[in-house]
C-alpha cells in the first residue's frame, strides 16, 4: 500500500506545481446495470467524463457473486486496455474518475472504494464533499474504527457497514442522516446499484435506459456516447435502488431548498451536456449575450481564452455586432503530466498552452471573454503577453461575479486569502493584470442566463452564503493531519 506522505511537504509541493489559476475539477461517476460488456460501456462513459478528474480513474464490476476491480494513477486511455476491461467480467459496472477535493492524489484514495463487510462487498464512487467528515471520522476513530484512506467517502462506507444488521435500505438512510455536504453517489453490491444525491442536490446525478438496462451518470454527454437514453434526474435527497426488481425509489427527509452548483453550468460540465435541466451550451452563451449588453465595448474582434470563454464569446460577439476571432490557439496535447518549468522558466507552463497569433493582435482592441479568474496570475501572464506582441487595447470581462468565497462543497477552490476578488476591487484587479478595462458579469444577468429559479442554485463562492453550515478549519488535507 502506497504510503501517506507528509501532509506539509505535500501541500508545499503541491502548491509549487501549480500551473495556472483555473479552478480544479471535481469527479465523474458512471455506473451500469444489466449489460453483458458493463465494463467496456463504463469506459466509454468514464472517457466522455475525463474532464471532471485527471488524476485517477477506476472501475469495478460484478456478475452478480463475484467482485473485480481495476484502477490506477493516470487518464483513463492509459488505464484500461483490452487485456484489462476483458477481467473485469459481469453485467453491473461502477466506474469514476478523481480529482482529489478531499485527501491527497494518491493511489490508496482512488475510487471507486471497495470493502468486505457481513458476508457482501460494497464498492462505492463519490462526487462532493461532506463538510463534517472529520468530526464523523475522529468520533469513529475514537470509538475503533480504522480508516484505510484520507478521503471522506471512506466515512460514507463505516457509516454504512456499522449499520448494515439493519438492511442496506436502513442503513443508506441513516447513513444519509448523519453526513452533510455535498454528495452524488453509486453503491455497488454483487447484485444492486444503489444511486443517493444530498438533500440540497449540489452535485448533479442522472439516470438513463439502454435496452433493459440502466446507466447513472455524472453528466448526459456520458449517455449520448454509449447510446443511452435519459430518464431523468436522481432528485435531491432521493435514494435509487436498481437490481433484477427493477427501479425503486427511496425518499428521505428534504432540505428546505435546493442548492444546486451554478459552477457546474458556469465551468464544470462539458457544453454539450444538460446539467439540472439546463443544456450548458445555451447557458454559456447566454451568459456572453448578456456581457454584450451589461458592458458594450468599442474593439476590433472578441475572442475567448480557450477553451473556458468560447461559449461565451460566441454568444458575445453574435450581440454586439463584433466578430469572433480565435487570438490564441491553444496546444491540445499539454496533459497534466507536462514536465514543471524551473524557476528561470516560471510563466513557461502557462504559455505552453496557449499562443497568440501575433499578426491579428498587433495593433488591435480586443474584447476577452473569460469564464472566471481565481487567483488573478495566469490572467496576468497571458494579458502581458498580448501587451509585448502590441495589442492596442485589451479589455477583459468575464461571464461570472468575483469569486470571493471559497468552496466547500466539492470544488478545490483555494482558500480566502488567495482569491483575488477577497483582496482587492475590481479596479484593482484590472491594474494588477494590466487591463483598459474589466467587467463582471451581474448575479442578476448570471440567474438571468438559465432558466433554473434563483432559490434553486447555490452561489456561495460568489456571495458566502453558505446552504449548509460548514467548517471553516476545513481543508483539503484535514484528514491527513
Amino acid at each position: 500500500m502506497e504510503k501517506i506522505r507528509n501532509p506539509k511537504s505535500q501541500i508545499a509541493n503541491r502548491k509549487s506545481q501549480i500551473e495556472d489559476d483555473r479552478p480544479r475539477e471535481e469527479c465523474g461517476i458512471f455506473a451500469v446495470y444489466g449489460h453483458e460488456e458493463a465494463a467496456k460501456l463504463t469506459y466509454f462513459g468514464l472517457y466522455a467524463l475525463q474532464h471532471r478528474g485527471q488524476e485517477s480513474a477506476g472501475i469495478v464490476t460484478s456478475d452478480g457473486r463475484h467482485v473485480v476491480e481495476h484502477k490506477a494513477m493516470g487518464l483513463v486511455p492509459d488505464l484500461f486496455g483490452e487485456e484489462v476491461l476483458s477481467r473485469l467480467k459481469g453485467h453491473m459496472a461502477l466506474g469514476h474518475v478523481r480529482y482529489s477535493t478531499t485527501g491527497s492524489s494518491l493511489l490508496m484514495n482512488a475510487q471507486p472504494l471497495k470493502i468486505h463487510h457481513l458476508g457482501k462487498t460494497l464498492a462505492i464512487a463519490h462526487n462532493g464533499n461532506l463538510v463534517n467528515a472529520r468530526q464523523i471520522r475522529g468520533q469513529m476513530e475514537d470509538e475503533g474504527s480504522i480508516f484505510q484512506t484520507t478521503t471522506d467517502s471512506e466515512v460514507v462506507l463505516h457509516l454504512i457497514a456499522k449499520a448494515m444488521k439493519k438492511g442496506l435500505e436502513r442503513a443508506m438512510l441513516e447513513t444519509m442522516s448523519q453526513v452533510k455536504g455535498a454528495y452524488s453517489m453509486v453503491i455497488m453490491t454483487e447484485d444492486s446499484l444503489l444511486a443517493f444525491r444530498d438533500p440540497h442536490g449540489f452535485r448533479p446525478l442522472c439516470l438513463g435506459r439502454l435496452n433493459s438496462g440502466y446507466v447513472l451518470t455524472s453528466e448526459t454527454c456520458a449517455l449520448d456516447l454509449v447510446e443511452a437514453e435519459y430518464v431523468r434526474e436522481v432528485e435531491p435527497g432521493e435514494i435509487l435502488i436498481i437490481n433484477s426488481q427493477g427501479v425503486q425509489s427511496i425518499r428521505c427527509e428534504k432540505a428546505n431548498r435546493k442548492a444546486q452548483c451554478i459552477f457546474e453550468l458556469i465551468y464544470f460540465s462539458r457544453p454539450d451536456s444538460t446539467v439540472f435541466g439546463q443544456n450548458v451550451y445555451l447557458f454559456r452563451k447566454k451568459q456572453g449575450q448578456l456581457l454584450a449588453e451589461e458592458f458594450p465595448v468599442k474593439a476590433d474582434f472578441v475572442m475567448p481564452f480557450p477553451d473556458s470563454g468560447n461559449y461565451a464569446a460566441i454568444g458575445y460577439a453574435q450581440a454586439s455586432g463584433i466578430p469572433l476571432e480565435m487570438g490564441v490557439i491553444r496546444n491540445h496535447y499539454v496533459g497534466r503530466t507536462f514536465i514543471q518549468p524551473s524557476q528561470t522558466m516560471r510563466d513557461f507552463a502557462v504559455k505552453v498552452k496557449l499562443n497568440p497569433v501575433k499578426e491579428l493582435l498587433k495593433d488591435r482592441r480586443v474584447v476577452i471573454i473569460e469564464d472566471s479568474i481565481i487567483r488573478g496570475t495566469t490572467a496576468k501572464t497571458r494579458i502581458k503577453t498580448l501587451r509585448t506582441i502590441g495589442a492596442k487595447e485589451i479589455h477583459l470581462l468575464v461571464s461570472c461575479p468575483p469569486h470571493r468565497f471559497p468552496c466547500f462543497y466539492g470544488i478545490d477552490f483555494s482558500t480566502r486569502g488567495e482569491l483575488i476578488a477577497a483582496r482587492k476591487t475590481v479596479e484593482e484587479i484590472r491594474d494588477y493584470i494590466g487591463l483598459d478595462s474589466l467587467g463582471y458579469l451581474s448575479m442578476d444577468n448570471l440567474v438571468r442566463s438559465t432558466h433554473i429559479p434563483r432559490e434553486d442554485l447555490c452561489f456561495a463562492c460568489f456571495d458566502g452564503k453558505y446552504p449548509v453550515p460548514i467548517d471553516e478549519t476545513f481543508s483539503k488535507f484535514c484528514l491527513e493531519e
